[in-house]
């Protein structure tokens, strides 16, 4: 009993993984027979599990949406609350965006219609205090989560930092949270090369159905590669300062990765961009550390501002000899 248990919790989540399997293809992941595949699905169905079923010899199964909700231990109204709860992590800085957003894609891959209206209209009447980054829409990192978990080819429109826009036909590869933002990394079918497309810059086109082979890339590898990439593209100023601070105690002050070298004990060069040299200045105050500007004019110029600001803030009676 407890194999068979064990197997059909096996079989439940290989359904959640990807959208299509044949009886050939989850006989060999169990290591079982087809017939044993077909006896597992119809306990499934016993326990509520809408699994569909295709004939003939190249058919298969899939999870699909069902007219309820199939025995989570969630009733309708707290699907909802954990569908809506888990797209605002998802956004969030929490350590745990990744693993909400593929708890939130199974999610929605069996909710009923009906409830996926509900945690619309929860989305649709949210509003959110305006912030420097734009508002993420949740569902489109849903379809991106999705077609990687099935290895799904996946169209979309893309919008350029200068406000073209273009259409990408890609592999998708991984999801790279990065402070607040969500990066693809994908292979480009057009352009025969890896490509790093920022998320809320995407407008995902209807499902292809094209199943494609994982290009496998070490984990570090992948946020090594989607962070070079986005230093070079993506910021519009660069800079490269001198940081008298230990290399390790700055990666720990830091929230998000940077090309960090190790000069000695007690100093480190880093390499780094931002759309806003002012504000870039204004976050390398909070190292708490003294900085030399290797390279970055506009850099240098925006420390300048900053100066002039702080010491207008102070005001004069707290700057004893300072005169404009």
């Amino acid at each position: 009993m407890l194999e068979t248990s064990a197997r059909l919790l096996e079989l439940l989540s290989l359904l959640q993984l990807r959208r299509d399997w044949t009886s050939a293809e989850l006989a060999d992941r169990l290591g079982v027979s087809t017939r044993t595949v077909r006896a597992d699905v119809t306990k499934l169905r016993s326990l509520g599990y809408p699994v569909d079923a295709r004939p003939g010899v190249a058919g298969g199964y899939r999870l699909a949406a069902g007219t309820a909700m199939p025995p989570l231990l969630l009733d309708d109204d707290e699907a909802v609350a954990v569908a809506v709860g888990l797209g605002t992590v998802a956004t969030g800085r929490l350590g745990v965006e990744e693993t909400s957003l593929t708890a939130l894609a199974k999610l929605e891959q069996v909710l009923p219609s009906r409830l996926r209206r509900r945690v619309e209209a929860v989305r649709e009447a949210t509003s959110v205090v305006p912030g420097a980054d734009v508002p993420l829409d949740v569902s489109v990192l849903g379809v991106v989560a999705a077609a990687i978990r099935g290895h799904e080819r996946l169209r979309f429109g893309y919008t350029k930092p200068g406000g073209s826009e273009t259409a990408r036909h890609t592999e998708p590869q991984r999801l790279v949270s990065w402070g607040s933002r969500w990066y693809l990394l994908a292979w480009d079918l057009d352009r025969d090369d890896w490509r790093v497309f920022r998320v809320d810059r995407m407008v995902p086109r209807p499902p292809t159905g094209v199943r494609f082979r994982p290009r496998v890339i070490p984990e570090d590898k992948v946020v090594e590669y989607v962070v070079g990439r986005v230093n070079k593209a993506a910021w519009k100023y660069r800079a490269r300062v001198l940081v008298h601070a230990p290399a390790a105690e700055v990666a720990a002050t830091v929230l998000t990765p940077l090309d960090i070298e190790v000069v000695d004990e007690s100093s480190c060069r880093v390499e780094l961009g931002s759309d806003d040299p002012d504000r870039l200045a204004l976050w390398m105050t909070q190292l708490g550390a003294d900085i030399e500007i290797i390279e970055g004019d506009e850099l240098a110029a925006a420390f300048d501002r900053l100066a002039d600001r702080f010491r207008r803030a102070a005001g004069s009676a707290f700057t004893p000899g300072y005169r404009d």
